[in-house]
């Protein structure tokens, strides 16, 4: 039995701060005590003096290897697992597509082929519902079972990934029956689609239209939309990538009345916006994700949100294109810009930039990166904390070292970063995953297969 101890930290989670050190057999946490109060034997010990010892994060929305418009994102399940270990992130649920005419097991059936024996870290799938049918919803209860228990649904994108209301409403029923949680993309796609003819009739072609035509209210009445039904249906719903005051509205208002309804928002919304999508020289097209990014002002309230807990996590919705060969697709018409940031690495150091501004407090910080998401889909206990019991998902990190974001110093497999040049407060030092560590002070340590597959019980957030 290998034991591993942790001496001298600030141990940081959603309920409490405390010193303490942190003591480790084999993969899991089986012991936290007062500094000093124990005399551990252990095989190897890391020194967090002065530093800070939180969950490993857990990221709930990726893409990698996402087909979108003829091309993929550019990170595989290797590179961008690795990146998310860099980045102080020990879990992610990434999500397998559903293709139209095949079954939900058929698309699950390739999601692990192309994750199995790849990954750095651990993972889950949610399943994207692209042909909601009788056959489909049938499976719902199976791949519940088998710990897939979300699933996605879009408002969006006619012809690719659109479900009408009846067939969210259907989707909804099941979840109410099954314990699913569904996810939902809420923008009014149809739409938006005549917006983006309208736009390019114009010559209107610029990254900068991207923004205007997947305009704040088709995100807000959609947003509404899909509550409405989820309400008629007895399901709890969950609104992905939230970008606008006006959606964030309809689900405070929501939740006020005491609804399932919850909601995610993204670092891109938090620190980016129009002003970068409008970037000269194609430049835009870097930021070409959906949701858009939207005005400055919105991100005010996007803040507020997560201090107030109308928003209760922070993904990434990792989906990086290159700049050279990919986003440039979409040169004369934005409508073929690749939809998708990298983020994957970024997303820890930037919420604890946020707690170094006073926007959020260091546990609020690991409760929107780390417990709420692995409570909102079935992995809290061994996820999202550090407690007896617990993986030894951990992390040393650094609050007073500073770095600047950068392509040329980031891992994940893209020709750019959403942040480049930023400078910000903290960086991770060490990362332990599963009582492994992959990451050691400036080193990766880890394998491509250490990553294990997780089967997920239904949401734990739910009442």
């Amino acid at each position: 039995m290998a034991r591993t101890q942790i001496t001298g930290g600030f141990v940081i989670t959603a309920a409490e701060e405390v010193h303490a050190d942190v003591l480790i057999e084999d993969s899991r946490v089986v012991a936290l005590a007062a500094p000093g109060t124990q005399s551990w034997t252990a095989d190897r010990t890391l020194d967090a003096t002065g530093k800070y010892v939180i969950p490993g994060g857990v990221d709930a929305h990726t893409h990698m290897e996402m087909p979108f418009g003829g091309t993929f994102a550019s990170d595989t399940f290797e590179s961008g697992t690795r990146a998310a270990a860099w980045g102080g992130t020990t879990t992610i649920i990434d999500f397998a597509i559903q293709s139209r005419g095949r079954s939900l097991g058929e698309g699950l059936d390739a999601w692990h082929a192309k994750a199995d024996g790849k990954c750095a870290i651990d993972y889950g799938f949610h399943m994207i519902l692209s042909d909601v049918n009788e056959s489909s919803l049938k499976e719902m209860d199976g791949l519940v079972a088998q710990g897939v228990t979300s699933f996605k649904l879009f408002t969006a994108y006619p012809g690719v990934f659109l479900s009408d209301d009846g067939q969210i409403l259907r989707a909804m029923q099941k979840a109410a029956g099954n314990g699913g949680l569904i996810m939902m993309h809420a923008e009014n796609g149809l739409a938006i689609d005549v917006l983006v003819e309208q736009a390019l009739a114009r010559g209107e072609t610029d990254p900068r239209y991207h923004g205007e035509v997947r305009k704040a209210l088709l995100e807000a009445e959609a947003t509404h939309r899909v509550i409405k039904l989820a309400q008629v249906a007895g399901a709890p719903v969950y609104v992905v990538h939230v970008s606008a005051e006006e959606a964030l509205h309809e689900i405070a208002t929501a939740r006020h009345k005491g609804l399932p309804v919850f909601g995610e928002t993204c670092p891109q919304y938090l620190f980016l916006s129009t002003d970068n999508l409008a970037e000269p020289d194609f430049e835009g097209a870097k930021y070409v994700c959906s949701t858009p990014l939207r005005p400055k002002e919105h991100q005010a309230a996007l803040w507020r949100g997560l201090r107030t807990n109308d928003l209760q996590v922070v993904s990434t919705d990792h989906c990086p294109f290159c700049f050279t060969g990919q986003k440039e697709m979409g040169r004369g018409d934005f409508s073929k810009i690749p939809n998708g940031l990298p983020g994957v690495e970024n997303r820890m150091d930037l919420l604890h930039q946020a707690v170094a501004d006073g926007r959020i407090t260091r546990r609020r910080w690991i409760e929107i990166a780390c417990a709420t998401p692995a409570r909102m889909f079935g992995l809290y206990g061994r996820k999202g904390t550090i407690a007896p019991g617990a993986d030894a998902d951990v992390v040393i990190y650094d609050p007073s070292a500073e770095q600047v974001m950068s392509a040329a110093t980031h891992h994940m497999a893209v020709d750019y970063s959403a942040y480049e040049g930023k400078r910000v407060t903290g960086r991770v030092e060490t990362v332990l995953s599963r009582g492994e560590v992959v990451i050691d002070r400036g080193e990766f340590k880890a394998r491509a297969g250490h990553g294990a597959y997780l089967a997920r019980s239904t949401s734990q957030y739910l009442g």
